[in-house]
């Protein structure tokens, strides 16, 4: 017994001193998630692909701050890695923003096809702003969640409905539904749903439920509002640092990981949404088809106060000509 112990606490010391990199890595998803359990998984296999030589020092639950926090502690060296979602990713990437607009998607299969064909643009738009994409890590379809009823868009004016500070797409998006919404740091916003400075806030159901912010509303609006991006990424001056052979091992696990986060959420989503009926939660949906077309014609206003501030308008078209012909044959498919 006495030799394994000391066996045991040699090979934790070999593994310790053999590591050559770690890599500095901050979220605001919190420990116990689903999103922090594939991290740790995605560390695990990388610590053991490369023999201990490469491993991440993990930041979970905003305690290095809001994203842009973390970003700035990037650019200083502080960090180097970081899960964010979109407006994280607006600050390096702009043009993927595109993925977060509103109204855009009608189904996870129609997300798929655009985030293949785009594959490139979107890669290339990360290392334009200084990163490395190691893979995506969606956070799902956006649902509305209030305290008074929304069905049709002259509900929202009734809410007092948060924004993201700073996100120019949910200003964007607001501002085509004719409210004015209260700006705030993620971190703000379950308290001011305590003091009611709020009453309406956007998320998706995985994220309200671990953020507790489905405590603090009665309502969800069952149209999604947008299907939110997010991903992981590193700096490329850190990942430039790697040898190849590391880099190598960082990026395919990385893609593997981040899709088993992605179709891990997209259950764990729908399974929140089941706990908040039960929970007493009421579900509101668009009385129509017209009202359907009328918060679609809100997205494509949206999207397009956005040309040339996050995205150019041929970039736009690309997208939305995609999703038309995606669209299209599926119809002819059905037939």
């Amino acid at each position: 017994m006495k030799i394994i112990k000391i066996f045991l606490l040699f090979l934790i010391c070999s593994l310790t001193y053999s590591q050559q990199y770690t890599i500095k890595f901050a979220t605001l998803a919190p420990d116990g998630t689903t999103w922090m359990n594939i991290m740790k998984e995605y560390d695990a296999a990388v610590r053991k692909e490369s023999n201990g030589k490469l491993g991440f020092k993990i930041y979970a639950g905003g305690v290095q701050g809001d994203e842009k926090d973390v970003l700035r502690k990037i650019r200083l060296g502080q960090l180097h890695s970081a899960g964010i979602t979109g407006v994280g990713i607006g600050e390096i990437a702009p043009q993927v923003r595109i993925l977060d607009s509103p109204f855009l998607f009608r189904s996870y299969d129609e997300v798929d096809y655009i985030y293949q064909k785009f594959d490139k643009e979107f890669n290339s738009a990360f290392e334009q702003g200084g990163y490395v994409l190691l893979g995506w890590a969606e956070v799902g379809f956006v649902y509305v969640f209030t305290n008074t009823p929304v069905t049709k868009k002259e509900d929202m004016k009734n809410v007092k409905m948060w924004a993201w500070e700073g996100d120019p797409i949910a200003e964007a998006t607001f501002r085509s539904l004719g409210i004015t919404p209260i700006p705030l740091s993620v971190t703000d916003v379950l308290t001011s749903l305590q003091t009611k400075l709020i009453d309406g806030v956007y998320t998706s159901p995985l994220a309200a439920l671990g953020l507790q912010w489905w405590t603090r509303v009665k309502y969800i609006f069952t149209l999604p509002l947008a299907d939110a991006c997010g991903a992981v990424v590193i700096s490329k001056k850190m990942y430039d640092q790697l040898p190849q052979d590391l880099q190598e091992i960082l990026l395919r696990n990385g893609k593997k990981y981040m899709k088993k986060l992605t179709e891990l959420s997209r259950v764990d989503n729908e399974k929140a949404l089941q706990t908040f009926k039960k929970q007493g939660l009421i579900f509101n949906s668009p009385h129509s088809d017209k009202q359907i077309l009328e918060y679609e014609e809100i997205g494509r206003k949206a999207r397009l106060s956005l040309v040339n501030k996050l995205y150019t308008a041929e970039f736009l078209n690309k997208i939305e000509q995609a999703l038309t012909e995606y669209r299209n044959s599926q119809l002819n498919t059905t037939k």
